[in-house]
């Protein structure tokens, strides 16, 4: 069963969700020159067609413990989690500032996009998957698509290389890899930017903000 915070995420969501619809539909009803009341009924009947199905998938990823940042407590714990998600992003993290610096973010990701599971794993302490996926700096963001890794995040190079950077740029990297849902808007999205791993040890050069990031 949900837990209260889980049910005001989804109502929230929902209700976002409903007024984007109906401003996009609006958008298109007045696009178009000729339109007829049975036109115009057909389009909401559409889109609220679509919106039921959200909502059902929202409840099940609500279920499957989507719209809340998890700690996972050990690499048993990391492929129970994984096993049936179609998109998971892990953060294997330490204790050290950039980390604390990317939960911040991810934390924020969690809530806004349910269609995707938000987790991290403390790396010191699962060594075994760490050296696996080949983690060798902190932090890394694990990108896992239908049980497989498929992308990293490595460090804070992609992210502008500072510590300040905000949600919005870590969201559209995340896009670039279809890991979350993203309006891009007016802009195209932009091909993906240099440095992104994809097995192997990316090309990767260490900025001030990564300075305690090296994984011992």
């Amino acid at each position: 069963m949900a837990s209260n915070i889980q049910q005001a995420i989804i109502e929230q969501t929902v209700a976002a969700l409903a007024h984007q619809m109906e401003q996009q539909v609006d958008r298109e009803i007045q696009k178009l020159d000729n339109l007829g009341e049975d036109d115009m009924e057909a389009i909401r009947q559409k889109r609220m067609a679509e919106m039921k199905i959200r909502q059902g998938k929202m409840k099940e990823w609500v279920a499957r413990g989507h719209g809340e940042y998890q700690d996972i407590a050990d690499e048993k714990e990391f492929f129970a989690a994984m096993k049936g998600e179609e998109r998971m992003v892990c953060h294997f993290y330490r204790e050290n500032w950039p980390c604390k610096v990317m939960d911040k973010h991810m934390d924020i990701l969690a809530k806004k996009h349910l269609e995707t599971k938000f987790c991290r794993i403390n790396a010191e302490k699962s060594p075994f998957l760490t050296e696996r996926l080949k983690i060798w700096m902190l932090p890394t963001l694990a990108l896992v698509q239908n049980e497989k890794t498929v992308d990293y995040v490595v460090g804070l190079d992609q992210l502008g290389g500072k510590d300040d950077f905000d949600t919005s740029v870590l969201a559209e990297r995340l896009a670039k890899s279809e890991m979350i849902d993203y309006d891009w808007g007016p802009k195209a999205a932009a091909a993906a930017p240099k440095g992104i791993r994809k097995g192997g040890k990316p090309s990767y050069k260490k900025t001030e903000s990564d300075e305690d990031s090296d994984f011992d």
